[in-house]
């Protein structure tokens, strides 16, 4: 019998390299070996990012790539399936309270918090197990292509030479210069200070305050333990500020706010675990490759956290990526081509909504527009994710 298209007896001629050990890059990379393609994955930092970042709120949507990455039953366990969301006054008054739109589907929670350094533990282990060829701290510094594969030079001297090349090096992706695209992250405005803090009892569901000294003041439960808080205010210039004071400048920012955040500020006293970031936007219109070499998440796009959409759009890309390049095992110049245009064709409206909506959202704040239509436009653009990419 003939070799179907996914079979593993044909996808081992074929290889990938992965350039990114983060949350994308590791999640194609599981997907990627599951079907039988060879996959070298190189990240830049030496710990493969273990202990990077505080907490994620991880939508129905990313969790329905998760599952399918086999890392679900880790998150369920060691994350929080937080009970809906509630917006407060800054005194910690309750004023609204619902349930989230289930964008993953009916059998998946609405959204579950995590710790993002056990996400990335997670990860790491499906990446492990999946027998691909993992470098740390190994960078690229040349792609040089033919209409057969590309030649790929390492910053440890070595070269290889692949199918095709997975850019899945984040915001400041240098996958994306090195092949020409030169639309870089603006950003829009905003900045935001993040810590992982205790869980106070009685926190069992993300909780916001809109207004106070910042635009926004939240918390997501993200283990039984712990919480992911997070300040947004208007952007600062980064290099006034002090890192040995960011536990300070967020304690600060936190006065005022009632309920919860009386205890939770107490908490920041370590400024080493305290991360100040700007919101940014980014979204390359054009074509996302240049010959064998494609970009994946955020090297590709990025938007505000305003609707916690930022990893799911990145998971979303991975998935639709696997499942075309399992899908099709003729990789010559032409299909690989239209392959990869498909790719982008089938993300770029998807993902055009969420920035736009994402980048909204902060604008409103911004302009202290009071009657803007929050809800309406949050309906709008989740009830739409439920859509399968």
């Amino acid at each position: 019998m003939a070799d179907s298209p996914t079979s593993p007896t044909v996808r081992a001629t074929l290889s990938v390299l992965v350039v990114g050990g983060g949350t994308s890059g590791n999640a194609l990379t599981v997907l990627l070996r599951r079907a039988g393609i060879a996959v070298d994955l190189v990240e830049a930092s030496p710990d493969w990012k273990a202990s990077a970042g505080s907490g994620i709120t991880l939508q129905g949507n990313a969790l329905r790539v998760l599952r399918e990455v086999g890392v679900l039953e880790g998150i369920e366990k060691d994350g929080y399936a937080a009970e809906g969301v509630a917006v407060l006054a800054p005194d910690g008054t309750v004023l609204h309270a619902h349930e989230e739109l289930r964008t993953g589907g009916d059998d998946l929670p609405s959204h579950i918090g995590m710790q993002r350094p056990r996400l990335q533990q997670l990860l790491i282990e499906q990446v492990r197990a999946s027998g691909a060829d993992v470098r740390l701290g190994t960078t690229v510094t040349a792609f040089q292509q033919d209409g057969q594969g590309v030649d790929v030079t390492f910053s440890d001297g070595t070269s290889r030479r692949y199918d095709l090349v997975a850019g899945a090096d984040g915001l400041h992706s240098a996958t994306r210069a090195m092949i020409g695209i030169t639309d870089t992250p603006e950003p829009t405005g905003m900045g935001i200070w993040r810590a992982p803090a205790p869980r106070p009892a009685g926190v069992r569901r993300t909780e916001m305050i809109y207004g106070g000294r910042c635009f926004i003041a939240g918390y997501c439960p993200t283990s039984e333990d712990t919480v992911y808080t997070y300040l947004v205010e208007r952007a600062r210039d980064r290099a006034s500020l002090n890192p040995d004071a960011y536990a300070d400048e967020m304690r600060a920012l936190a006065e005022g706010y009632g309920g919860a955040w009386e205890e939770l500020r107490t908490a920041f006293t370590d400024p080493k675990v305290v991360n100040y970031a700007w919101f940014d936007r980014h979204l390359v219109e054009g074509p996302w490759h240049r010959g064998r070499v494609v970009l994946v998440g955020d090297a590709a796009h990025a938007c505000p956290p305003t609707f916690a959409q930022g990893a799911a759009m990145s998971l979303e890309d991975v998935q639709v990526l696997a499942e075309l390049l399992t899908a099709r095992h003729a990789w010559d110049a032409e299909s690989l081509d239209r392959l990869l245009t498909e790719y982008h064709a089938r993300r770029l409206p998807r993902v055009r909504m969420v920035v736009d909506a994402s980048v909204q959202l902060a604008q409103w704040l911004l302009d202290g527009v009071r009657d803007a239509d929050v809800p309406g436009l949050m309906f709008r653009t989740l009830t739409a994710l439920k859509e399968l990419p």
